[in-house]
């Protein structure tokens, strides 16, 4: 599915500075699919604000924690299920009180799950 262009739309080069990051390393975080930005005609890549919000996330596990590429794969492979599941139970939760089950073993206007945020981990 292709993302919506108007939602920012920044070349590599931008992104490279404001993040400080040489621009062949965002190329390989490309290649080993850790981030995926869309493409114009002409094949140039346009990172959004989603894609800069995960790059974020990938340089905190490298920079702040030291994270291998293996284990940021790991992690946003994880990161992208949890927050896949906490959205199926929230769906769930909100089925069945609309359908007047009693007695839901979660709330539904909350799972209890708590929802990852880009500088969500830190360092001890």
């Amino acid at each position: 599915m292709a993302k919506d262009p108007r939602l920012g739309a920044y070349m590599i080069g931008v992104v490279s500075m404001r993040y400080g990051v040489h621009p062949q390393t965002l190329r390989l975080y490309e290649r080993e699919g850790l981030l995926t930005p869309s493409r114009t005609e002409g094949k140039t890549r346009l990172y959004s604000d989603e894609d800069l919000e995960r790059l974020e996330f990938i340089l905190n596990l490298t920079r702040d924690l030291g994270v291998n590429l293996a284990g940021v794969e790991v992690v946003l492979t994880l990161r992208d299920r949890l927050n896949r599941m906490q959205e199926d139970l929230e769906r769930l939760a909100q089925a069945l009180e609309a359908a007047g089950v009693k007695d839901v073993p979660w709330p539904a206007s909350g799972t209890g799950l708590v929802k990852l945020t880009p500088h969500g981990l830190r360092k001890r």
